[in-house]
């Protein structure tokens, strides 16, 4: 990512993850500082996982498990991502709980509360086994290799990236086109946007230390939204006329918009559900097959209103909004456009990897 800056805390690359130097903060942490801004820092565990192996980690079915709490946006784009792909059967999945604490996401929805493909408590153990003296924080989504047990990469933004071109060779019949070289300037022009925007745009609100920093954080995000909102008027996609990784990377915020930005990170000039155009492309999204079908709202809400205890400090969990809307018709169709281009929708969930009724709609 080109945005580099310092977190709101210490050395927390992501707002959504846990950092290893506070304990202190028990479940949760410290997410904004009095009188800053909220800033983000980008950097992460470079190497990449690649068809020639360049960096030591060579694409190899079977070999590496995505660790993706379903909760985090970031993470929430490589799941959709291999769906999409159809590399399940490529590369493993796993899925810690939507809670942390200070140290580290926790695989307590597997039995035993360990993962079991990988045999720990704590995503934090493949961290060490990566680094000892690893000391940054412990995000989601990370890829680890089961041969070692170490995280290979953790650069949200890179690995959906490769998923679409590196692991090219083992993508489903049918898969589409996330990254159409014709469009390739524009999606990144576009995720650019949306990155700054929106996707952090949001924690810049939430996470404001000041009044000053809130307004225009607030200001930012709601010119950006209304860009997008004019932009999708009169096209049923962000670049070109099938999904993209543009479509991906938005739909990941805009999904939890009503449900925890409008109100707990105070992102409430409108809801998404006042905003015609963005609302309906939303819905499109997310009944279109690999988009949907990974989203679980109780994980979503749990996950914000109960780790940032300096904002929520109850950690009260709200039972709305009302999501039944997300099911509504949306009437985009007539705009045109081909979901998947010249290929097809995704098969079927895979049982164990199935949303949980209660986080779902419908």
């Amino acid at each position: 990512m080109s945005e580099t800056s310092t977190s709101a805390q210490t050395d927390n690359p992501q707002a959504d993850n846990p950092q290893t130097d506070n304990p202190e903060h028990g479940e949760g942490g410290k997410y904004t500082v009095p009188g800053k801004e909220f800033t983000r820092d980008t950097r992460y565990i470079p190497t990449r996982i690649t068809a020639d192996g360049r960096d030591g980690f060579p694409v190899e079915p079977g070999r590496y498990r995505l660790v993706a709490a379903r909760a985090c946006p970031w993470a929430n784009r490589a799941i959709i991502v291999r769906r999409l792909l159809g590399l399940e059967d490529a590369i493993s999945l796993g899925l810690p709980g939507p809670t942390h604490d200070a140290r580290s996401w926790t695989f307590d929805l597997d039995p035993g509360g360990r993962d079991p493909v990988l045999g720990i408590e704590r995503l934090q153990e493949a961290y060490f086994r990566r680094d000892p003296n690893y000391s940054r924080g412990i995000t989601v989504p990370a890829i680890v290799d089961t041969t070692t047990g170490a995280v290979a990469t953790n650069d949200f933004a890179q690995i959906t990236l490769d998923l679409s071109t590196e692991w090219r060779a083992h993508h489903r019949d049918g898969a589409p086109d996330l990254l159409p070289e014709q469009h390739r300037d524009e999606i990144d022009a576009v995720n650019q946007r949306v990155f700054t925007e929106v996707n952090n745009g949001v924690y810049r609100c939430g996470f404001a230390g000041s009044q000053q920093a809130y307004d225009q954080a607030y200001e930012r995000l709601w010119t950006a939204l209304d860009w997008l909102e004019d932009r999708l008027r009169d096209r049923r996609y962000l670049v070109g006329d099938t999904i993209t990784e543009a479509d991906v990377r938005l739909f990941t915020t805009l999904v939890r918009f009503d449900a925890v930005y409008h109100g707990h990170f105070k992102c409430n000039r409108s809801k998404l559900a006042e905003m015609p155009a963005l609302w309906a492309y939303a819905r499109d999204l997310f009944q279109t097959p690999g988009f949907g079908d990974t989203v679980d709202f109780q994980q979503i809400k749990r996950h914000y209103y109960v780790v940032h205890r300096d904002i929520n400090p109850t950690a009260i969990v709200p039972a709305g909004p009302d999501l039944s809307g997300w099911l509504s018709v949306h009437g985009r169709a007539d705009l045109g456009g081909r979901p998947f281009g010249d290929g097809a929708p995704p098969g079927p969930v895979r049982d164990h990897e199935r949303v949980n009724p209660a986080g779902a709609v419908g």
